[in-house]
């Protein structure tokens, strides 16, 4: 069985959008396999509720015990790896990794972002978008590489910039494309990965 950890830091939407895919459309059939755990840097993080009511394994490894970033992905990777992951998913992770995590992790580690990429990487991704008059956003699922918010894109879907939109509405109408996307990005990810065994 191919293991999935997911890291998150709130309340999880894209990760609870993931666990009803697999369950939904039988990933352990399908690709052998499983979301095997959700791991958060924040105690408070309502994501790890969800998590454990569909039987997943949770773990916290809160940033702020550790005095530097290097030894909070030390033990980050320590909880990631008792899980033996086939991938690694970061679904609103708000932690920039070091790159001795994201190498641990090479060609098994993606992320979401909310635009275009690669368009308006880091930061106010949507209050950019319509600073910078597009007339269209959206979201990238990419592979995650030493450089922030870079790496092989996976997956994008794109969603209209109406003429009356904030940077809230738009969030809004690019979640629910993460929402969509990411799940079947995963799912296509899985489904390469077996192909290149067969």
């Amino acid at each position: 069985m191919k293991n999935i950890v997911i890291l998150i830091s709130g309340g999880g939407s894209n990760m609870a959008a993931i666990v009803r895919a697999a369950e939904r459309d039988r990933w352990a059939e399908r690709f052998g396999a499983r979301i095997a755990a959700v791991i958060s840097n924040k105690v408070e993080a309502g994501g790890l509720a969800l998590a454990r009511s569909h039987g997943i394994a949770t773990a916290v490894v809160p940033h702020q015990s550790f005095d530097s970033r290097e030894a909070f992905d030390a033990a980050l990777a320590e909880a990631v790896d008792a899980h033996a992951p086939a991938l690694v998913v970061l679904a609103g992770f708000m932690r920039i990794l070091t790159p001795g995590f994201v190498a641990r992790y090479e060609g098994r580690l993606v992320n979401i972002h909310p635009s275009l990429l690669p368009a308006f990487p880091g930061l106010h991704t949507h209050q950019r978008a319509i600073e910078a008059g597009c007339k269209v956003a959206g979201v990238t699922v990419h592979q995650v590489t030493a450089e922030l918010d870079h790496g092989p894109i996976l997956a994008q879907a794109v969603v209209p910039v109406l003429p009356d939109d904030t940077a809230a509405t738009l969030a809004g109408r690019v979640l629910s494309q993460e929402h969509l996307l990411y799940p079947r990005a995963i799912a296509g990810w899985l489904s390469d990965t077996l192909s290149h065994k067969a």
